[in-house]
């Protein structure tokens, strides 16, 4: 919550509220990310990330009454697990007729995981989250890490271009990146830091930046030790099951490096 409120200080958009949501996952433990983004976070580069307050109210209620206020208007973005948006469905399960659209970044269409060999740290973080969304009549569009990977990696010359642009926030979007650039140096073996939440908030901006968009039948593995987390995609129809989720297959690396520049700028 506190880097929310950080960023939104950042970017001079107090209009825009920030709520808590839930603290642990529909039944599992929580498992964070500290290893990928830091002890804060945001790359432990010393940031204050305290002492600010956010919105009154729960994430889940503001999400809920929104819908209501914007009924058949609002784009759902999702960057993390999607606990917040399965005890919203629970709620109240009209909740997909007021969405006009739902971006998900998560899970992964080659099935090559991040925080397992299979699975997407997002999905693996509450499953059941995942299992409850897929089974809703919500009409959920997956940009997965296999994305971010393919075309959204930041090398270190484009890395230094980027911080070159000079604004606080595009070297706080290049700085906050330091304890990614060593994981997916050792771990994921990319050639820079990725960056999954910005391409899959790209797609949603402008859905152009997708190029290719298949609708399969999804279904996430909510028990097994080797393989929790991970979003089974019926790329051949086996199954014999109808589509009930769209996944984005292929991007345009040009597009979203254009929007990204002209956010930073």
């Amino acid at each position: 919550v506190q880097n929310a409120l950080y960023t939104r200080e950042l970017c001079d958009r107090q209009d825009v509220p920030v709520h808590v949501g839930a603290a642990v996952p529909l039944e599992i433990a929580l498992e964070t990310a500290q290893n990928v983004h830091g002890g804060d976070g945001m790359g432990d580069i010393g940031l204050p990330l305290s002492e600010r307050e956010p919105d009154a109210g729960h994430a889940v209620d503001a999400l809920l009454e929104a819908s209501h206020r914007h009924a058949g208007e609002l784009t759902l973005v999702t960057l993390g697990p999607l606990t917040n948006v399965a005890l919203a469905l629970r709620r109240d399960p009209t909740l997909p007729s007021r969405i006009a659209r739902t971006v998900t970044m998560g899970a992964v269409a080659d099935h090559v995981g991040n925080v397992t060999p299979v699975a997407e740290f997002n999905m693996w973080a509450d499953p059941h989250a995942v299992h409850e969304v897929l089974a809703s009549d919500l009409d959920v569009e997956f940009v997965g890490w296999d994305i971010s990977r393919r075309h959204a990696v930041v090398d270190p010359a484009l890395a230094t271009e980027l911080r070159a642009i000079g604004t606080p926030l595009a070297e706080f979007c290049v700085d906050i990146q330091r304890v990614v650039a060593e994981f997916c140096a050792t771990a994921t073996k990319l050639a820079g830091f990725d960056l999954p939440d910005p391409i899959a908030m790209a797609c949603a901006i402008d859905p152009s930046v997708a190029t290719e968009v298949q609708r399969l039948h999804l279904r996430v593995e909510t028990e097994s030790e080797l393989t929790r987390g991970m979003v089974v995609m019926d790329l051949l129809g086996l199954t014999g099951e109808p589509p009930n989720a769209s996944v984005v297959t292929s991007a345009d690396d040009a597009r979203f490096l254009h929007m990204l520049r002209t956010a930073l700028a």
